[in-house]
């Protein structure tokens, strides 16, 4: 433990850490005044299998690549706790000198509020990875720092499966703070609908069981909004016996005067809400220039939880409308995401980049709307070709069983949802083009809102680009958001959690 350490004492001074926020320590925490009694605390406090690590470290770089760089907190030290308690322990630590701390797993946010980590602890949680799968098979306890493609291979190993993010390169836990899509979603629900439990450290440093009935209060709240509230530990997880032991998928591109008519075959398969539990769809625009070198193209895949045979009914419409490219396959689970571009070793999922979300929820496609976004993508690559890998999402997942739960149950706020759009700048880290990508983005999003102009602007608080209002991510209803501010004054008044879309700002 102590070789980690080595030029702590240094570096800390560098980095300025300084006492303050005096008034949330206990007298033991106010005692610690220098850099060197921060060394000796976490020496003596944490446990001998925690490690830490600082810039002159070569381990360091692994622990803080980001995703998309453009939204990188600033870490000055990252702590990897063997435990739970060594958590709890540099939460304390944190506050005892004012110092900001960010729990990670797999790096994957790209909000820009985590840019408002300066000189911050990280805490990342990839040491806390267990699942258990529970006797009687309705349920596995997991560890906060599991992630996606780690849950579907232990639990397909024994017959099981639950909801998770599409993406296999994502925490486990992270999506599910914010709600949760993934494919099983129409059997099942949101991926929050499948907690029933979680061992929370919260902004003090205690430690803390939430659920339906410890803290039902802050159980609401992390259903949704969890990012705000404390550091997940563990938990444990609705699973299910696996529905099907293959999964179809068909991956289609269209050239861009299919475009209204595509999105008509498209709102058909929604069904306003109505699309089979079996079925998902997730189409792009993207460039391939294999296809045309100036015009962007529709990308459209389409997911089905059975036989080819089965999901021929729901392929037939597009495969008549003329693809220019269509690719069919059959494969399991475990190596479906890998199969349609969106697993561990998908391009998708490596980190280093730079990547701005703005995102929209809808009930319905409009055809209008989506050619007005196409033409401002075409433009977009036009003007600034180190934006021609940017792609625009439009997931339409089956919501019934989502919409079936009572939207008063949890900190969700937008379960009439039907559809999510986002545009999604990707590009090279440059700050030049981190200036301007929002400018885009903001554009983007104007036009696809417009096309419903009855409903407000719902925002996907898992995609939110960082700007939106609180109202826009947690919910316009009465009383929702107030509720979310006072469970912050109850169990984080000082707002230590404030880096992931915060509610108080």
């Amino acid at each position: 433990m102590r070789t980690f350490f080595s030029g702590l004492g240094t570096y800390i001074s560098l980095v300025s850490f300084t006492l303050c926020n005096a008034s949330i320590l206990t007298q033991r925490e106010s005692s610690i005044a220098s850099a060197g009694q921060v060394q000796r605390e976490m020496v003596r406090r944490l446990s001998g299998g925690t490690k830490v690590y600082f810039p002159f470290n070569a381990e360091f770089a692994n622990y803080t690549e980001r995703w998309s760089v453009a939204s990188a907190p600033e870490i000055a030290v990252v702590v990897v706790p063997a435990t739970a308690q060594d958590i709890a322990m540099t939460v304390k630590i944190a506050n005892a000198f004012g110092v900001p701390f960010f729990a990670v797993n797999r790096g994957h946010g790209a909000t820009i509020s985590q840019r408002n980590v300066r000189h911050g602890i990280e805490i990342n949680l990839r040491n806390l990875a267990s699942i258990d799968i529970a006797k009687d098979g309705m349920s596995a306890a997991m560890g906060g720092g599991v992630f996606v493609d780690e849950i579907i291979k232990t639990l397909d190993a024994q017959g099981k499966t639950t909801v998770t993010g599409a993406c296999t390169c994502v925490g486990g836990m992270g999506p599910a703070l914010g709600g949760g899509f993934g494919r099983y979603m129409g059997y099942w629900g949101l991926a929050a609908d499948q907690i029933i439990d979680l061992d929370v450290v919260l902004a003090d440093g205690s430690m803390t069981k939430v659920s339906a009935t410890s803290n039902p209060d802050l159980f609401w709240g992390m259903r949704g909004a969890g990012h705000n509230f404390g550091i997940v530990t563990r938990f444990n997880y609705k699973i299910y016996d696996r529905p099907t032991p293959t999964w179809f998928y068909s991956i289609m591109f269209f050239t861009n005067d299919k475009l209204e008519e595509f999105f008509e075959l498209l709102n058909d398969q929604v069904d306003n809400g109505n699309q089979p539990k079996e079925l998902t769809g997730y189409t792009l625009f993207v460039m391939n220039p294999e296809i045309s070198k100036t015009e962007p193209v529709i990308l459209y895949t389409i997911y089905y939880a059975g036989p080819a045979a089965a999901a021929e009914p729901y392929l037939a419409p597009f495969s008549e409308l003329g693809p220019v490219i269509a690719t069919n396959g059959t494969t399991s689970y475990p190596d479906f995401a890998n199969a349609v571009g969106s697993g561990v070793d998908s391009p998708v999922c490596q980190d280093g980049g730079s990547a701005a979300l703005f995102p929209t929820g809808l009930k319905t496609f409009n055809g209008t709307a989506n050619r007005a976004v196409w033409t401002l993508f075409k433009k977009m690559v036009t003007e600034q070709p180190s934006f021609r890998n940017s792609i625009v999402q439009f997931e339409n997942y089956s919501v019934q069983k989502m919409q079936s739960i009572d939207p008063a149950s949890t900190a969700y706020a937008h379960r009439d949802d039907n559809l999510l759009v986002s545009w999604t700048m990707i590009y090279a880290p440059s700050s030049a083009l981190d200036a301007l990508a929002p400018q885009y983005g903001h554009q983007a999003r104007a036009l696809i809102d417009a096309g419903e102009p009855q409903r407000p602007l719902n925002v996907y608080v898992n995609y939110a680009y960082g700007d939106e209002t609180v109202e826009q991510i947690y919910g316009y209803e009465p009383g929702r958001v107030q509720k979310l501010r006072n469970l912050k004054k109850k169990y984080d008044p000082y707002n230590r959690f404030r880096f992931y879309n915060p509610i108080v700002r």
